[in-house]
C-alpha cells in the first residue's frame, strides 16, 4: 500500500499555534493578557441620557418608595410576587 502525502504526520495546527503565542507574556510582565473593554463616545452620551430622562413624576414615587422603606410602612403583596415566580417554577 502506497502512502501519499506523509508529511502531515506530526503536524502542528497553525491556528492553534498563532493562538498559544498571543498568551505569552511580555518580558516583565506576569500572566497572561488581560481583556480590555472601551466605550465609545456615543455609548457614554446615551448612558448620559438616560439619566436625564427621570420626570417629576418618576422622581416623586422614587422618594415615596424610599419614604416608605425607611418608615417601615412599604406593604408587599406575596400573592402577586408568588404570580410572577409561577412561571419560572413551572
Amino acid at each position: 500500500m502506497k502512502i501519499n502525502d506523509n508529511g502531515r504526520i506530526g503536524a502542528v495546527n497553525p491556528y492553534k499555534k498563532a493562538g498559544d503565542s498571543a498568551f505569552v507574556p511580555s518580558a516583565g510582565k506576569k500572566g497572561k493578557a488581560k481583556d480590555q473593554v472601551e466605550i465609545s463616545a456615543e455609548a457614554k452620551e446615551l448612558l448620559g441620557a438616560q439619566g436625564a430622562v427621570r420626570t417629576e413624576a418618576h422622581s416623586q414615587r422614587l422618594e415615596q418608595l424610599k419614604s416608605s422603606v425607611a418608615s417601615g410602612t412599604y406593604y408587599v403583596d406575596s400573592g402577586k410576587i408568588a404570580e410572577k415566580l409561577l412561571p419560572y417554577l413551572k
